[in-house]
């Protein structure tokens, strides 16, 4: 054989090979309609249903190949087991195993969600379910509800809502409910084959997987009255569809939200314990020590044993919680470690809150001076008024990274320029921020629509260390107020101090003003577009939302928000009128309508 037909006749092989392979490749008929029917059971053993059933297992066979889904997030057993069912899939088969001792005279609920799909084109069957009973009867009523955050109405995720028959309160603590059920992501829940009974009813992000009330910090709502399960209003539907539920169409989306009958608002408890959470010296002169919680009247304080206290600045953060120590003498802070002593409320194993003495050992060690080491940033003191605009009766706000010093006051000076280019001095007042050491306000009377200049001379500003700025001239206006919106609220049918809020879209908190009768809530100024408006029924009068406590029984202050979006526009004056007497109310629209242009 010749070199060349010996290389024909590879070719020939090669390439008969390749045909092969192509024609015998597995792929997707092409044409037809794409399936989207999700599988259906074409039978099981025990027949979902089956009363005095004692077996460990059961199997559902579908009329396709199945596969599961995130089925550790979505399953769950109503009663539930002690240890977690086996699910596994066989082809077109999904089997469930237990080795759990079963209760007596039970209905059994295995809720699946949106697990169980086809294996093909993934098409879930939505809210599967698989029921049988150890007794002769089949419980069949239910229960619906809603989950929301308690301080902002939002749905929150993974939310586990429970019932108990034993009415204790340790019950929730110690015991795993009788009935549980998880909310879907709007916060909708429904228990379903409900022995008729009263009932304690929960709700709970459980950190743990314990399933129940094990760790203090957890998420958690409950319902002051008890729930009464009967057959004259709750009961199982034949069908498990949205049929005949109440339900509303979001606002905000395209979503169909049911509403339950039962509203249980999730809230975090409340810190009660006193500790230290932390303390650090993340800068040669600076340290910070913090809190569980604002300690209120109590000691809360810094001292260096056998040291003057006027060598060093202590501040709190505005709630107290917080406490913040500049060191002044730098032979102090050039010590790589100090011995400081921490005063502070501590709450001990008995529940009593002592004043607890603390010896920190407070270390800086200076980072290594390398090649490439960079320079430490030259002292900067940082305007508002850089910004070009102020809003009317806005302050000047100087800010340093370091306390400030006594100012200047002769080496600032501030004008007014007039339309000629002339300056016309005039006179301000330098005020210290009361609780933030690094922070001064100017005021002065400026006027709408008028332009002016501030001028820096070096050495105006400086820090405790020593440090002045550069001298530095800012020009800026004051805007008109025919730039901004108006918003008046007429506040009604609320008896008791309550905290109204306006926020952003994105609910970012903008402003806030405390009420204690009716009347008008005034926000002038506000930049054009959407806002919202929310209430706190501020019960204890604190001046500030306060959660809840399950210990002693007390639910968190309840919020509301104005069922609407509000839009502002420049030179307009949005007057509204809000019953505040309906609470938790989450839905907007706009109201751009009921505006009224400013006379």
């Amino acid at each position: 054989m010749t070199i060349a037909s010996y290389f024909r006749l590879s070719y020939s092989v090669i390439f008969g090979f390749i045909l092969i392979s192509a024609c015998a490749k597995i792929s997707s008929p092409s044409g037809g309609p794409k399936d989207v029917l999700p599988p259906v059971v074409v039978k099981s053993e025990p027949a979902s249903g089956a009363k005095n059933f004692s077996g460990k297992r059961f199997v559902v066979t579908f009329n396709e190949y199945i596969e599961l889904r995130n089925v550790n997030e979505k399953f769950m057993v109503s009663p539930p087991m002690q240890r977690r069912p086996e699910i596994s899939v066989r082809g077109k088969n999904l089997v469930v195993e237990y080795d759990d001792k079963l209760r007596d005279s039970t209905t059994y609920t295995f809720y699946f969600q949106d697990a169980i799909r086809d294996l093909n084109e993934g098409n879930p069957i939505d809210n599967y379910s698989f029921v049988f009973s150890t007794g002769p009867v089949i419980d069949s009523l239910s229960l619906t509800g809603n989950v929301l955050n308690a301080f902002d109405l939002n749905p929150p995720e993974n939310t586990l809502v429970m019932l108990y028959s034993d009415l204790t309160d340790s019950a929730f603590i110690k015991k795993i409910p009788d009935y549980i059920s998880k909310a879907d992501k709007n916060g909708y829940f429904r228990i379903d084959n409900i022995k008729e009974g009263i009932y304690r009813i929960f709700a709970l992000i459980d950190a743990d997987n314990t399933k129940n009330y094990s760790l203090h910090d957890e998420e958690i709502a409950f319902r002051d009255s008890l729930v009464h399960i009967s057959p004259d209003k709750d009961f199982l539907p034949d069908s498990k569809d949205t049929a005949g539920m109440k339900s509303v169409q979001s606002a905000l989306t395209d979503t169909l939200i049911h509403k339950g009958e039962y509203k249980l608002f999730l809230f975090k408890p409340f810190k009660k314990n006193y500790y230290l959470t932390s303390s650090s010296r993340q800068q040669a002169n600076k340290m910070i020590f913090t809190l569980s919680m604002p300690p209120d009247s109590m000691e809360f304080s810094f001292s260096l044993p056998g040291t003057e206290e006027n060598r060093w600045l202590a501040e709190k953060s505005r709630d107290k919680d917080t406490l913040l120590i500049w060191l002044k003498d730098s032979s102090l802070y050039s010590q790589p470690v100090l011995k400081a002593l921490i005063r502070y409320p501590f709450t001990d194993s008995t529940g009593t809150i002592i004043i607890k003495e603390d010896t920190a050992q407070m270390r800086f060690l200076a980072p290594r001076v390398t090649r490439g080491t960079r320079k430490p940033e030259p002292y900067r003191v940082i305007s508002t008024a850089s910004s070009g605009k102020l809003i009317p009766g806005q302050a000047i706000s100087f800010l340093s990274q370091t306390p400030f010093r006594e100012p200047d006051t002769s080496a600032i000076k501030l004008y007014r320029l007039t339309n000629t280019e002339e300056k016309e001095r005039l006179s301000f007042k330098l005020t210290p921020d009361s609780i933030n050491s690094c922070r001064i306000l100017l005021n002065a009377d400026f006027l709408q629509g008028e332009n002016y200049l501030l001028i820096t001379d070096s050495a105006a500003f400086g820090d405790i260390y020593g440090a002045k700025n550069d001298s530095a001239g800012i020009k800026f206006s004051i805007r008109d107020r025919s730039s901004f919106g108006k918003l008046i609220v007429n506040i009604n049918n609320y008896e008791g101090k309550r905290i109204i809020q306006l926020l952003s879209s994105e609910e970012k908190l903008i402003r806030e003003i405390s009420m204690d009768r009716d009347g008008k809530a005034e926000f002038p100024y506000l930049e054009k577009g959407m806002y919202r408006l929310k209430i706190i029924y501020d019960l204890n009068g604190d001046g500030k939302w306060t959660t809840g406590d399950f210990e002693s029984g007390r639910q968190p202050e309840p919020v509301s928000f104005m069922p609407m979006e509000i839009e502002i526009k420049e030179n307009w004056e949005n007057e509204l009128f809000w019953d505040v007497s309906a609470m938790h109310v989450k839905k907007f629209r706009n109201t751009s309508d009921v505006s009224r242009t400013r006379r």
